[in-house]
């Protein structure tokens, strides 16, 4: 059997973003199950001790800028540090990627497409007819899946995810979740790529 991660996240995270790549790329390579898991980031990070970005000192709002130019290069990417539609209420748009797996559609071509429509095209991912053409380029029923992502079924599983995040100890995004081991930012994947090449068992913070 495929070895299985949990992939939380939401689209509105540019980091998420940034490591979407190399995240598809072990995803491959290690023949991986993910079971994905959009979720809302301002409830999580208010629960779990964080701040939205507003809200953070200004000493930390400069430094996320200089690590995002910093991991534009590492990664190899071109995209807007501050895109037109960013910050957006990302449910709409998360909710169609729990729309597509309710009815057992493999989001990866709209997520691969929706990621640098943010971030690169300067999209905004909160506008209906915006995701409805995202889908439908990547192959799927965009205007179904727009349609059922407002619906209280998807809000609910929305809801679960973020109950799920915050029992596994997840508090922010992109987290990965292996074998009960919390892997927390795209800048943690090769330490990810390090577990999985290892077999090792989880590391746990009960020592």
């Amino acid at each position: 059997m495929p070895r299985q991660i949990d992939y939380y996240f939401s689209l509105q995270s540019p980091w998420a973003y940034i490591g979407h790549k190399p995240f598809v790329r072990l995803i491959s390579t290690y023949d991986l199950k993910v079971n994905y898991r959009p979720v809302l980031l301002v409830d999580l990070f208010s629960e779990t001790g964080g701040l939205p970005l507003a809200k953070r000192h200004p000493v930390r709002q400069r430094y996320r800028m200089i690590e995002l130019q910093r991991w534009r290069d590492k990664r190899g990417l071109n995209f807007h540090l501050q895109p037109a539609n960013w910050p957006f209420n990302g449910r709409l748009a998360d909710g169609v990627v729990i729309a597509m797996l309710e009815s057992g559609l493999d989001p990866e071509p709209f997520l691969q497409r929706a990621y640098p429509a943010v971030w690169e095209q300067q999209l905004n991912l909160a506008d209906p007819a915006t995701l409805v053409k995202l889908a439908d380029d990547a192959g799927l029923p965009g205007r179904q899946l727009v349609e059922r992502s407002g619906t209280e079924a998807i809000s609910a599983a929305y809801e679960q995810n973020r109950q799920n995040a915050l029992d596994a100890d997840v508090f922010g995004s992109p987290g990965y979740v292996l074998d009960g081991e919390v892997f927390w930012g795209q800048d943690r994947i090769e330490l990810l790529e390090d577990a999985l090449k290892s077999g090792r068992k989880p590391y746990s913070s009960v020592v």
